[in-house]
């Protein structure tokens, strides 16, 4: 299990918990919607990123559905500018969150996000994707991973991308406490219902489960090299 920080607080109790356990892993970032007040400090982040058990740098990215102001937005990507500036520095994958904009409002985070990353030479993942197919073309260009969760069992959004996708590009995860698939929608997620994900998209591309879960499995110890 990885658990993804998403503050500097929530991320130092990941990594007491993966140093805790031995099939825990963590993740150090702070999420585009936390702490808006609160400037990057790449010092204290750099320490957590040092520690043992912690493989990737995230959840950090721009959202643009949860802050609508233009000015909340502005510091997002200055401040995901600064978090990409430490990536560079640093031999770990991304956890990045993106979300566009309500619809009828302006803003497009995914073609935003996609322009810091153009000539960066940085890896990772695009995790609980919810672009368009050329969005998610766009991402394969730069050879990220997109990752997919309970979302694809309740709406049929995304299907077309997934079947275009090739296996060795997809990523499963849960994002839980939240998104949990059906039949659990609307409950508390748990880490143990990535399956239902995994069965969503062997039924897309015609696959066996046990191929996809495999898989998925082997893209996620390759990616953050667990």
């Amino acid at each position: 299990m990885i658990c993804v920080g998403t503050d500097y607080q929530n991320s130092l109790k990941g990594v007491e918990l993966a140093q805790k356990y031995e099939n825990i892993w963590a993740t150090v970032g702070l999420h585009p919607n936390d702490n808006l007040n609160e400037e990057f400090n790449p010092d204290i982040y750099i320490k957590l990123l040092n520690q043992e058990k912690v493989i990737g740098f995230g959840e950090i990215g721009l959202d643009y559905y949860r802050t609508e102001k233009p000015e909340d937005q502005k510091f997002q990507r200055v401040r995901f500018g600064q978090q990409l500036d430490l990536a560079l520095e640093i031999d770990k994958p991304l956890i990045l969150h993106c979300r566009d904009a309500k619809i009828g409002s302006s803003g497009k985070a995914h073609q935003d996000l996609i322009n810091y990353l153009k000539n960066k030479n940085l890896r990772g993942v695009i995790h609980s994707f919810t672009g368009t197919l050329d969005e998610a073309k766009k991402y394969l260009d730069l050879e990220f991973y997109l990752g997919f969760n309970g979302i694809i069992t309740f709406t049929n959004q995304y299907d077309e991308t997934i079947k275009y996708l090739p296996l060795e590009k997809i990523l499963l995860e849960t994002d839980a406490p939240y998104l949990a698939p059906i039949p659990f929608r609307g409950k508390r997620n748990e880490p143990l219902y990535v399956k239902y994900a995994a069965e969503k998209i062997a039924q897309l591309k015609g696959l066996s489960y046990d191929e996809v879960a495999e898989k998925t499995f082997e893209n996620t110890r390759k990616l953050f090299k667990i």
